[in-house]
């Protein structure tokens, strides 16, 4: 199954419309099938493809060559006012509620990135833009429509600028949805997701002055080599070990104690490290079961 493709199922028509009516957040249309159009894309297969989908022409007919897809500048962060679609203050799906972030002021994370591409290229966005595969754009379920955020490769430091102008991913660990163009930047296409550090660049902020704000090919920063995924953190010593104790018993694998350093006055329960996406979901899927709520960390 590759990173483009939905999930299907007819049960998604009631929540399509609830969404429609109550929400105003419209999801990334899928093409017509006999079920219903889908909500949420699967998790993207952990083994590459075997060949990448062709992807579609564009106005002029004519398919970006590699040359042209890295001559595609990033998005230019600017004021933008927030977009009458996509900003309810919270919305659901599949039982589970996202509430809209008032401002991308602040925001940054780790995790895992996905992309999306030919099957919903010239589709409407959420924010009622028309998506371009060829464009540097990304969906995100939290952040207000638009926004402007850095992604970096954290497997080899590569990094663009994306405006966000959809609402997705929501299946699995996935933090992000990136355009094609913007994941093949990354170097991501072909395994089909990454992960990222993502971190929100609001025009006239100290975080976009540090940033910059002009159109750059890829740039490069120090990759992170050994990646964990912190399960907790905790003031109090015997908390944190009581967590890794619960873990540990669980049979969650390599569980450790983090001792406050630097300014960090807290303890923190580690599980690692992660040597892939694959590793990555399955731990994840582990704590959740026992309740807790796991997030990608580094050294």
């Amino acid at each position: 199954m590759t990173p483009h493709l939905r999930w299907r199922s007819p049960g998604w028509l009631s929540l399509l419309a609830l969404l429609a009516s109550c929400s105003g957040t419209p999801q990334h249309p899928a093409p017509p099938v006999s079920a219903a159009p889908a909500i949420a894309r699967p998790a993207p297969s952990p083994a590459p493809p075997a060949a990448l989908p062709a992807p579609p022409p564009r106005a002029s007919g004519t398919v970006p060559t590699p040359a042209e897809l890295a001559a595609i500048p990033d998005a230019v962060p600017r004021v933008e006012p927030r977009a009458a679609l996509g900003n309810p203050p919270f919305y659901d799906v599949a039982g589970k509620r996202y509430f809209v972030l008032a401002s991308a002021e602040g925001y940054k994370e780790r995790g895992v990135a996905s992309w999306y591409g030919p099957t919903f290229h010239e589709k409407n966005a959420s924010n009622g833009d028309a998506y371009d595969m060829y464009a540097m754009s990304a969906a995100h379920k939290t952040l207000p429509l638009p926004a402007y955020v850095r992604v970096t490769n954290l497997a080899n430091g590569r990094s663009v600028v994306v405006r966000v102008n959809d609402r997705g991913p929501f299946v699995g660990t996935r933090l992000i949805d990136l355009s094609y163009t913007a994941a093949w930047k990354l170097d991501m296409l072909r395994q089909g997701t990454a992960f990222v550090e993502i971190e929100a660049i609001v025009p006239g902020s100290l975080a976009a002055a540090a940033a910059g704000v002009t159109p750059t090919a890829p740039t490069t920063i120090a990759a992170t080599a050994t990646l964990y995924i912190q399960a907790g953190a905790f003031g109090v010593e015997d908390n944190a070990r009581r967590l890794a104790d619960r873990l540990r018993a669980a049979g969650i694998g390599e569980v450790a104690l983090r001792a406050p350093s630097g300014n960090s006055r807290l303890w923190r329960v580690r599980v690692g490290p992660v040597a892939d996406v694959a590793a990555y979901d399955r731990v994840i899927t582990q704590l959740q079961g026992l309740g807790v709520e796991g997030r990608l960390a580094s050294d």
